[in-house]
């Protein structure tokens, strides 16, 4: 999962090599910590938080299918 948001950020911003994913969990939940340049956030985040939106409704769908709960948060 960590490479499936590390895809969709990249695809987004224009620093591709400042994207960095870390992930952090335990036996049921995963938390995925997103991590880009600054003049990106607004990319990653979207209007009114659209795509940040977008990009957590993927990963719940994808963590679903593994039985565990995922959470991204997206970091400054």
């Amino acid at each position: 999962m960590k490479e499936l948001i590390e895809q969709i950020a990249r695809a987004l911003v224009d620093n591709p090599e400042q994207v960095e994913v870390t992930e952090m969990g335990g036996d049921r939940t995963l938390v995925l910590e997103l991590h880009v340049a600054q003049e990106d956030l607004g990319k990653v985040i979207g209007r009114q938080g659209r795509t940040a939106r977008a990009m957590r409704t993927i990963l719940d769908a994808a963590s679903k299918k593994m039985r565990k709960r995922a959470v991204l948060e997206i970091v400054e």
